[in-house]
């Protein structure tokens, strides 16, 4: 008898023997299905990244950019506000369609003007976004800023 344990043998008190035999089957199975899930879900969160720098750039970042004008968006919930340089634009309001997803051809084509009368086209822009504004419509507006060839995307709260 291994451990001094008694396993009811003796007629005394009736205890019944503590030694179980543990399926662990069952939890293996499980532990299979969790690590497959995990390796999968790994990937496709290399693949839905997006590509953006915090506002902020220290000093020596700033004296080694080229003079190009920076371009700002501010984006509200009703309007988005392109600022290039010290010039702002008329605010273009937001508008759906009918899948409840943001317009952005009017942005596009302000962009697309404003780049043609810039001497040396700007390959960045500043994204300044209010906490009310979704998601999903930030992720578009960074596409269709890389789709213009901005490339180089920060992100910074409005204030």
């Amino acid at each position: 008898m291994a451990g001094g344990m008694d396993l009811g043998s003796s007629g005394k008190g009736g205890k019944k023997p503590l030694d179980t035999a543990i399926n662990l089957v069952p939890f293996i199975d499980l532990m299979a299905v969790t690590i497959s899930f995990l390796i999968m879900t790994a990937v496709w969160t290399q693949i839905g990244k997006l590509q953006v720098s915090q506002s902020g750039a220290s000093a020596a970042q700033e004296e080694t950019q080229d003079e190009t004008v920076p371009i700002t968006l501010v984006v509200t919930e009703k309007e988005l506000k392109l600022q290039v340089g010290q010039s702002t634009f008329d605010p273009i309001p937001v508008t759906r369609d009918a899948n409840n997803r943001i317009d952005l051809q009017r942005l596009a084509d302000k962009i697309t003007e404003v780049k043609g009368q810039l001497p040396t086209p700007p390959t960045a822009i500043t994204v300044q976004t209010e906490d009310t504004v979704r998601y999903e419509d930030l992720v578009r507006i960074i596409d269709q800023a890389k789709a213009l060839g901005l490339d180089n995307v920060s992100l910074a709260a409005v204030g």
